[in-house]
């Protein structure tokens, strides 16, 4: 599809404002609707506007699809390490306030300890999945 100029040109300004909006979305998750799945789902489809627009061969020369498998893992990991923040203080596995973890000023995105860290885990763990799983369904065609 590289010869549909204005499809090019839209989808090169509207993918990275969607991404914007998803990293908002995530970022913004303990103040208000929304969070790491929700935001990680926009931040996929973005992605697979990229490859509908573009096409796998340019997602892969972006992210290639080692980086994809691998970072499918980098979410759980993530969130079970923040999760061992809590047992390293002494306090119960995901503590919070509990285990001394500075909780902000209430109503700022840094308002919740280990809150928004979690959910920029799910978040990243749910973009990549919701890619991965177009990518297999594009590839089995």
């Amino acid at each position: 599809m590289d010869d549909d100029i204005i499809l090019n040109e839209v989808a090169t300004r509207v993918v990275p404002m969607i991404c914007a909006f998803g990293l908002y979305i995530i970022f913004n998750g303990h103040l208000s609707p929304g969070g790491g799945f929700a935001g990680g789902t926009v931040i996929g489809v973005a992605m697979v506007l990229f490859s509908l627009v573009f096409g796998l061969r340019a997602t892969f020369s972006m992210v290639p699809e080692g980086t994809l498998i691998l970072m499918i893992s980098l979410g759980p990991a993530w969130y079970a390490l923040t999760g061992f923040v809590g047992l390293f203080r002494g306090a119960a596995f995901l503590a919070n306030g509990n285990a001394g973890i500075g909780l902000g000023a209430a109503g700022t995105i840094l308002s919740a300890g280990l809150i928004p860290v979690i959910t920029l885990g799910v978040g990243v763990s749910v973009a990549i999945t919701v890619t991965v799983l177009f990518v297999i369904l594009v590839e089995a065609d």
